[in-house]
C-alpha cells in the first residue's frame, strides 16, 4: 500500500476543506475504498475520515419523505420501520446487497459512490479506461459476461453494482451535498450519474472535495414495490439484471409506474419511455413485452454478455406482473 496522510474531519466545513487538493478521498465505512487501495485501483495521497460527522440520522419530514443522513449504515437503513413501511423496494434492495457484515459498515453516501466490480477494473496488469484513461477497456472483447449491455461506448461497458442506487432512482432521490465554498447542492439522482463516452472514469457529477451529506426520498409512492435481483447465486451477489419497480393499479389501467434497472448499465438505468408505454394500459403479456421492446431497442451485447438481452426481458415480464397481479 502506498503512503497517505489522514485527516478526521470534525465538520462538513472541515471536511470539504481537507478533501478539497488533488489525490484526496473520503473515507466512512471503507467497505469499497479500502479494498481499492490494497489492490492499487485506487491510490489516494489523503483520506478525509468523515465517520464522526452527525449525519446518520433518518428524520420525517414535512410531506411525508425521509432525509437520510450520508452515514446512516445500509443496516439501519434497511430496518427502519419508516422505510420498511413506505419504501420497500428500497429495504428489500439493501438487503439483497452484500453480506449483513458489510451492510453493517456500508454507508449511504458510500453506498451511491461504489466503483464497478469489472474484472479488468481491479486487475491492474491489464487495460482500463476508467482506472487509466487512454489505456483502451479490456472488457471489450474480454471476459465480459457481468458488464453492461446499456448506455455503453467504445471505452468502458462497465456497470455500476449499486443495489441501494437502483431502488434510489425509482423512487426520485435527490442527494444533498455540500462544495468547498459552503453552498448546499440539490441534485436529483436522475441527473447525479453519467455515461461512459469517453470519460468513463468520471463517474458522477460531483465536483473536487464535494461531499454528500444527505439524500432525501419525496413521499411514499402510491402503488405496489418490487425489487428484483438475478445474480449467480442466492447471496453475496452483484446483479446479473435487478429491478426496483413501483406501479400503480387503478381501474384495472396501469395509473403509475417507476421502474429503475440494475446490471444493465454504467448507472442506475431509467426510461421514461418504458413507463410511458405502461401507463394507461390494461395489464397484459402484450402490454409488457412491448415495454421491454422499448427498454431494450439500443442494447448491444458484447459476447459473453448476451444472454443480459432476453434475461431482462424476461425479468421485467416478471416483475411486471407481480406488480399488477396478472
Amino acid at each position: 500500500m502506498k503512503t497517505f496522510t489522514y485527516a478526521k474531519a470534525d465538520s462538513a466545513d472541515t471536511a470539504v476543506r481537507d478533501a478539497h487538493v488533488s489525490g484526496a478521498k473520503y473515507i466512512a465505512g471503507g467497505t469499497n475504498l479500502l479494498d481499492l487501495m490494497k489492490l492499487q485501483v485506487e491510490t489516494p495521497e489523503k483520506l478525509v475520515d468523515i465517520s464522526r460527522l452527525p449525519l446518520g440520522e433518518i428524520e420525517e419530514r414535512e410531506d411525508g419523505g425521509l432525509t437520510i443522513g450520508a452515514l446512516v449504515p445500509n443496516s439501519d437503513l434497511a430496518a427502519d420501520p419508516r422505510v420498511i413501511e413506505k419504501y420497500e423496494v428500497l429495504s428489500r434492495a439493501l438487503l439483497a446487497g452484500a453480506s449483513g457484515q458489510l451492510r453493517n459498515k456500508a454507508s449511504t453516501g458510500g453506498n451511491l459512490l461504489q466503483r464497478t466490480r469489472c474484472y479488468y477494473f481491479y486487475d491492474t496488469a491489464t487495460p482500463c479506461n476508467k482506472r487509466e484513461p487512454g489505456t483502451g477497456c479490456s472488457a471489450i472483447g474480454g471476459f465480459n459476461r457481468v458488464l453492461a449491455i446499456l448506455g455503453t461506448s467504445e471505452h468502458c461497458i462497465a456497470t455500476h453494482p449499486s443495489d441501494m442506487a437502483v431502488a434510489m432512482r425509482a423512487l426520485d432521490a435527490t442527494i444533498i451535498t455540500q462544495t468547498f465554498d459552503g453552498d448546499k447542492r440539490r441534485i436529483s439522482i436522475h441527473d447525479f450519474y453519467r455515461l461512459p463516452g469517453d470519460t468513463p472514469n468520471i463517474e458522477t457529477v460531483l465536483q473536487p472535495g464535494e461531499l454528500i451529506t444527505h439524500v432525501e426520498l419525496p413521499a411514499p409512492p402510491k402503488g405496489k414495490q418490487v425489487y428484483r435481483k438475478v445474480r449467480d447465486r442466492a447471496s453475496y451477489a452483484f446483479a446479473l439484471v435487478s429491478i426496483a419497480g413501483v406501479v400503480g393499479v387503478e381501474d384495472g389501467k396501469i395509473a403509475t409506474a417507476a421502474l429503475a434497472f440494475g446490471g444493465l448499465a454504467h448507472m442506475p438505468w431509467r426510461n421514461p419511455a418504458v413507463e410511458a408505454a405502461l401507463i394507461g394500459q390494461a395489464p397484459s403479456d402484450a402490454v409488457f413485452d412491448a415495454a421491454a421492446d422499448i427498454l431494450l431497442a439500443d442494447a448491444k451485447g458484447y459476447g459473453s454478455n448476451d444472454f443480459k438481452i432476453p434475461l431482462a426481458r424476461r425479468v421485467l415480464i416478471a416483475t411486471l406482473r407481480d406488480l399488477t397481479g396478472e
